[in-house]
């Protein structure tokens, strides 16, 4: 499944005109017809998904940095949560505890490939 052709995808505008011709030249008994180019088409679909995901996401890591700082300053705190919980001793006791009972039963957290027995 394809999204919309009628929405503009400048990236795959050749595949997208190659389909239409294939689906009106091509008998509709003939499923396979028109396969290649829509195969052709999911492939542009991705990259071009792949390369608007990239862009949108350019400076990500900078923004969500200073939207924490914006947060932390309206809230009047010093610390992050992810530093709070690396200083709370009840929680890196709970957390090395976690661990350490996945070590000594390490089938009760993984999932085997015939299910549980």
């Amino acid at each position: 499944m394809h999204p919309p052709l009628d929405r503009p995808h400048p990236d795959c505008q050749e595949q997208i005109d190659a389909l239409r011709t294939c689906h009106a030249t091509t008998s509709k008994f003939k499923f396979w017809g028109c396969n290649e180019i829509k195969f052709s088409l999911d492939r542009c679909f991705r990259d071009e998904k792949a390369r608007l995901l990239e862009e949108l996401n350019i400076g990500f890591e900078e923004r969500r940095r200073g939207e924490e700082d914006a947060f932390q300053d309206a809230i009047g705190q010093e610390m992050s949560w992810d530093d709070y919980l690396k200083q709370d001793k009840e929680y890196l006791k709970a957390t090395k505890d976690s661990e350490e009972r996945k070590k000594k039963r390490p089938h009760l957290y993984t999932k085997s490939a015939e299910g549980t027995k």
